[in-house]
């Protein structure tokens, strides 16, 4: 038998399992505690038989609080990860899904402030970001976390004048 879900958790299935099935965005999330009515980035993601299958998520809101934030991301999680096909409704019950909340990002001096497992990276320079949460299966240095940051971001290897933050999630499964 499984532990009972998490209500962001199950909010975000929902929401995924209604859009794809007929194409509507929920807008009630119900009762949630506190925390998921504050305004936060949030990333969600997708995972079928333990593999990825979507993630997208914000560093800085767009929604007026954190669970409409995850709503919207695990829809885009869904049909928008340009890594994969949008996810079909024969799908649907093979999907466990993950909702990380992020905290306010701060900025590090040196990869000596970093954890991989404590910590999600952003990685910017001029209008390029990047970011990676932490704790991804796979990445176990902080050196290996910046540089798939800075991957993503489109910053070259060895690129001066980078600004790293790190930031903690809520992390629901």
């Amino acid at each position: 038998m499984h532990p009972p879900m998490h209500p962001i958790v199950a909010l975000v299935k929902k929401a995924v399992d209604i859009y794809v099935r007929e194409g509507k965005v929920i807008s009630d999330t119900g009762e949630l505690s506190k925390e998921l009515t504050e305004k936060a980035g949030v990333f969600v993601c997708l995972k079928k038989k333990g593999q990825l299958r979507g993630c997208i998520g914000t560093i800085e809101p767009v929604t007026g609080c954190a669970s409409l934030e995850a709503v919207r991301n695990a829809i885009a999680s869904a049909t928008e990860d340009p890594r994969f096909f949008p996810v079909s409704e024969d799908e649907l019950e093979e999907l466990d899904y993950s909702v990380d909340v992020l905290c306010p990002p701060e900025k590090v001096n040196s990869l000596s402030d970093l954890d991989a497992k404590k910590y999600g990276v952003i990685v910017s320079k001029g209008a390029r970001k990047g970011l990676l949460l932490p704790d991804i299966e796979g990445v176990n240095t902080t050196e290996e976390q910046v540089r798939i940051a800075m991957l993503k971001a489109g910053i070259p290897p060895g690129e001066k004048d980078i600004e790293i933050y790190r930031f903690e999630v809520k992390r629901y499964s």
